[in-house]
Parts: C-alpha cells; sequence; structure tokens
C-alpha cells in the first residue's frame, strides 16, 4: 500500500484536490482510502463518501492536532493494509504554520493557495519546508506573473520539492498529481520509523487546563517575548 500525507493551511484547497487525484487513481483501477483528521468537526467525510471512497475520521479535539495524527497514523497504516487499498491518503487538519505532519520514507505533499501573500512559503515551516510535492491552488484567480512569483518563492522554501499547480474545481493538473503518487514507496508498517521534523513543542500550565493569565500562572515549557 502507498500512503501519502497531505497538510496545509485552512481552506487552501486539500479535499478539493484530493477528490480530483482519487478519480484519477481510479481510472487507472487502483483502490483509495482516506483519514481525514480535524481538530473539532468535518464534513469532508460525506464529500469522500459520495464518491464511494471508504473514509475514517479522527478528531483531535482539545489535543494538538499533529500530536494526535502521530499517535494514531501506524493504526491508520495498519487498517488501510487489511482494507486492500492501494492508496491510503491522509488529509490533515488545516494545521498551524508551525507543524510537522510528514514522516520519512512516505510521500509528503503540502497544499497551499496563490491568495496566502507572497511571503507566505517562507512564513510556513516543516510542513512546506520538508514536502516532497507542493501543490498550489487557485491560480485561476490570479495572474500569470503572479503565480510565478508565488511558485518561486515556494522554491526558495523548499527547492527541493516538486511544485503541482492544480485547481480543485476542474480538476486540472491532477493527473500530473496523481502521477506522482504512483510513485510513493510502499508502506505496510510506520511502527519504529520517524517524523522528519519535531513537532511544536508545548508542555505548559495552559496544556493542563489553566485559563488564568499572569506569570504565576505559567508554569512548564514557556518562551518570553523581547520588549
Amino acid at each position: 500500500m502507498r500512503l501519502v500525507t497531505v497538510s496545509g493551511p485552512p481552506s487552501s484547497g486539500k479535499t478539493a484536490v484530493l477528490l480530483n487525484v482519487i478519480r484519477e487513481l481510479r481510472k487507472t483501477g487502483k483502490t483509495v482510502g482516506v483519514v481525514k483528521f480535524d481538530c473539532l468537526s468535518t464534513e469532508d467525510d460525506r464529500v469522500y463518501a459520495s464518491l464511494g471512497v471508504t473514509v475514517r475520521v479522527g478528531l483531535s479535539g482539545n489535543l494538538c492536532p499533529d500530536h494526535y495524527f502521530v499517535c494514531n497514523i501506524d493504526e491508520c497504516v495498519a487498517w488501510g493494509v487489511a482494507q486492500g487499498f492501494d492508496y491510503l491518503l491522509s488529509e490533515s487538519a488545516g494545521l498551524c504554520n508551525r507543524c510537522a505532519p510528514h514522516a520519512k520514507g512516505v510521500l509528503a505533499v503540502c497544499v497551499i493557495d496563490n491568495l496566502m501573500g507572497l511571503n507566505t512559503p517562507k512564513k510556513i515551516g516543516p510542513m512546506l519546508k520538508f514536502a516532497d510535492v507542493v501543490v498550489v491552488t487557485k491560480g485561476d484567480i490570479v495572474s500569470q506573473a503572479e503565480r510565478e512569483v508565488f511558485a518561486f518563492k515556494v522554491r526558495q522554501a523548499n527547492p527541493r520539492a516538486k511544485i503541482a499547480q492544480v485547481n480543485g474545481i476542474t480538476g486540472q493538473g491532477a493527473h500530473g498529481l496523481a502521477t506522482l503518487f504512483a510513485g510513493a514507496p510502499e508502506t505496510s508498517s510506520l511502527n519504529g520509523g520517524s517524523l522528519r521534523f519535531t513537532m511544536p513543542a508545548a508542555l505548559c500550565s495552559y496544556c493542563l487546563g489553566e485559563t488564568k493569565i499572569g506569570a504565576d500562572y505559567q508554569t512548564g515549557n514557556i518562551k518570553r517575548i523581547k520588549v
């Protein structure tokens, strides 16, 4: 089974892109399963199910969705293998820019869009800088010059990644992206594997339920701003 991890900021078009890729993969007779990670709720599972895709949902609740992903992804891989899928696509929640939901030996994809601003690629951390493929969406809304400048900014942030321009509405570019998915390494288990980068560090009084503001109530992993 080929596992693909797909991450990106909220509303960047992750689900729309994957729906089009799934259609392309099915044309070659491949079976695809999806694990959708989110925070509080999601409707994306219904969208996948409308295509007849087998999908499982994991909601992190009050936990960091990145940590929740890592604690559950190996079990999801085991489920995908048991189902006999050719591909298992793991779609993350809309993550903060510091998140790092990519594992070594697994095809890593980051989805961002042209409307985020030219400096956005350098503001996004490991989920873009350590991705194998950066998918750029909403290119139909901006000019050719803006698309080229944005792609240049992506290359500056991650010179190694392949850049794929995909229209989530029309599906343009999805065939090429599906071809990249076909080159993903096979994965039977992530047990004992490693992340490509450390996850955000946080173990403080607020993590444990504190709500009061002030230094007297702050313990653990605290970082101060210089003013």
